[in-house]
């Protein structure tokens, strides 16, 4: 049960006032920049842009930064900002055989088309601290590993079950049918397909992690 709180309008100016103070810290320290946290915190990025539904790298940054790594409130800041933005189109349906691979693990089936793919993972590190050196040399070319090294054009493993007849291959259809946008309407029950990936799609990492343990 929640009550309401009573302040007044010059105890929520300090509030703020009080909020950019600590979110900028000792003035000797230089300040991150949205462009550092994109290359050195890519992970947070990516999940703040995951559940904001939208593909800004360097505004998820910013939203990072705004709310002092708290990645839940970076998410509420991002998904206003793009309440924000025109409509301009519907993005198509990709085609994933031929997406770049960097990492590609199933648990599944213990053989897949083109193999198990680590990739970035810390999986099999020792999560033991390292010390983070203050200004690192740059990698030697030899020991930097390419982008273009990585795996392309690898069937999935539905189309191996379609091809011996074990799952029935699914044509689209151009019937007109405009997706439902969660963002801007209210959701109906029962949901369709639409409206179902872009919940889980835009769900909190933590409680589809936890949903994905508990259903297997």
């Amino acid at each position: 049960m929640f009550v309401s709180a009573k302040g007044g309008e010059t105890a929520i100016e300090n509030s703020i006032r009080l909020l950019a103070q600590r979110r900028r810290g000792d003035l000797s320290v230089e300040q991150v920049s949205s462009s550092q946290i994109v290359e050195q915190l890519g992970l947070a990025v990516d999940r703040v842009m995951a559940e904001a539904a939208l593909w800004e790298p360097i505004t998820a940054a910013h939203a990072i930064q705004q709310a002092r790594g708290d990645l839940v409130e970076a998410v509420f800041l991002l998904r206003a900002w793009r309440t924000t933005l025109p409509r301009q189109a519907f993005s198509k349906a990709l085609a994933t055989e031929n997406m770049r691979l960097e990492r590609r693990i199933s648990a599944t089936f213990k053989d897949i088309p083109g193999g198990q793919v680590l990739g970035p993972t810390f999986d099999y590190t020792h999560r033991l601290l390292e010390e983070i050196e203050e200004d690192p040399s740059p990698p030697s070319p030899a020991e930097q590993l390419h982008v273009e090294d990585l795996m392309r054009n690898v069937p999935t493993v539905a189309r191996l079950l379609e091809d011996v007849d074990l799952m029935q291959r699914e044509t689209p259809e151009n019937s007109g049918h405009v997706p439902f946008d969660i963002t801007r309407e209210s959701i109906r029950f029962p949901a369709d397909r639409d409206q179902r990936l872009q919940l889980l799609g835009r769900g909190d990492e933590g409680f589809l992690l936890s949903l994905a343990y508990s259903v297997q």
